[in-house]
């Protein structure tokens, strides 16, 4: 029986859960295939720890350039994740003459359009679908069973740990720093978890999903990027009063030769099937012009689930290995030469409802101030909700508005917050209630 000898980067979570899947599903990788896969070398800087799987003597090793240098090795699956060294080794492989397989968003995210290059140059081939969505098969679908259609639209649930915060906040009515730690104690979030909670993580996989869904380069500096860091129990309970719930989403949309691209707190109807993406489950929303809305929904990160993306792309690399083809298609679905750059639609100039909420002295002629700012900006008001006084003098005033341009509302926003009655900056959350 032929075989096709793998090498891994990176033996963490992850990395246990490939090897893993690759010994307990060995026979039944090998009916699909007619060849055995073989896990000839893995590189971790700490080979001593208990992973809790097995692995042949000999494996394990700390020299990076036992796996990309071992000319019997055809297929290198890196998951160490970040910057660097992922990229220096993810070159060096594909220089040998490797296929890559990763897991890291935020690797190709930056360094993705020189990786690509680099491996369109060697003849090899580069898969991803680890990286964005874990264990759901939305990039492959991309380029493959809906490759006939023009994306309009994606939207995206895509950090488990920042729709496990909100939807417990919402479950519970209990504020961002105290799931926030529940989500620590549980191993939901990290321990430095700026990038999740601020939306970094969302934005990594947003730049893979445009790239597939417009074939274009993006720059993950062009995103407007943020977190859910400034949600707090009462905008939960208020957009739950207004048929609303809070999620992080990731949003990219068509717009001739512009897209949007954003990721932020967003307001979706409780009656759209993406509000019921809850705990640390993701999802992707595309809409194609033949084949319409169509929703991937699953478990978006860890060990077992991510292990299944990865080794669904080594088994795509085998099948190519053993057909005797190589990069039947390119990373991003086009071919290399018809990617192109797409210009970014400036934030201010997209045009969103806004749920905005003041917390004020409640005296009279407050409300005529802000409505008046608001009217001078050319933002109308749809509704308004405004709570009893607290011991504090102050009253939370939220107002929804009709559809509006951002740079407006940020300068009304900022005439208002300057107001002497005005107690603390006004928050705003945009509101996605158009979704075909």
């Amino acid at each position: 029986m032929k075989e096709i000898k793998i090498g891994l980067l990176g033996f963490g979570t992850i990395g246990a859960g490939v090897v893993k899947l690759l010994t307990k599903n060995s026979a039944l990788l090998e009916e699909k295939l007619g060849a055995r896969l073989s896990l000839k070398k893995i590189a971790d800087l700490d080979i001593t720890t208990d992973r809790g799987v097995s692995v042949e003597p000999g494996v394990l090793t700390t020299n990076v350039d036992e796996v990309l240098c071992d000319p019997e090795i055809s297929i290198v699956i890196e998951l160490i994740g970040g910057y660097e060294p992922a990229r220096s080794f993810v070159l060096k492989a594909i220089a040998n003459g490797k296929h890559i397989i990763t897991a890291n968003k935020a690797l190709l995210a930056v360094h993705g359009e020189e990786i690509y290059a680099a491996a369109a140059q060697k003849g090899v081939e580069i898969l991803f679908e680890a990286a964005v969505g874990g264990g759901i098969p939305v990039l492959s679908a991309i380029k493959g069973n809906m490759a006939g259609n023009n994306f309009s639209t994606v939207l995206g649930i895509l950090n488990g740990t920042c729709n496990y915060i909100l939807s417990k906040m919402t479950q519970d009515g209990v504020d961002f720093a105290e799931v926030l730690q529940t989500a620590q104690e549980l191993g939901y979030a990290e321990a430095d978890p700026t990038f999740d909670v601020e939306g970094i993580d969302t934005a990594h996989k947003l730049c893979l999903l445009l790239s597939l869904c417009f074939g274009t380069r993006v720059d993950l500096k062009d995103i407007s990027t943020e977190g859910i860091s400034s949600i707090s129990a009462v905008d939960i309970n208020f957009a739950r009063d207004f048929g609303y719930k809070i999620k992080l989403l990731a949003i990219g949309k068509r717009d001739g030769e512009r897209i949007e691209a954003r990721v932020h707190p967003t307001m979706i109807p409780v009656n759209y099937p993406l509000a019921d993406v809850n705990g640390v489950f993701n999802a992707i929303r595309l809409t194609g012009d033949f084949v319409g809305p169509v929703m991937f929904y699953g478990r978006g990160a860890g060990m077992e689930p991510t292990a299944s993306a990865v080794i669904g792309d080594v088994v795509d690399i085998a099948r190519n290995m053993l057909a005797g083809i190589s990069r039947r298609s390119a990373p991003l679905g086009y071919l290399d030469d018809r990617v192109k750059k797409l210009t970014i639609k400036p934030m201010g100039e997209i045009v969103s409802k806004y749920y905005i909420r003041f917390n004020a002295v409640d005296r009279p002629g407050v409300l005529a101030k802000i409505s008046g700012a608001l009217g001078a900006s050319n933002i109308s008001i749809e509704s308004m909700m405004q709570t009893a006084r607290s011991a504090s003098e102050t009253v939370p005033i939220v107002i929804m508005t009709h559809e509006a341009r951002e740079m407006d509302v940020r300068k009304a926003l900022a005439e208002i917050d300057a107001f002497d009655f005005i107690k603390e900056k006004s928050n705003l959350i945009r509101i996605e209630d158009n979704l075909e």
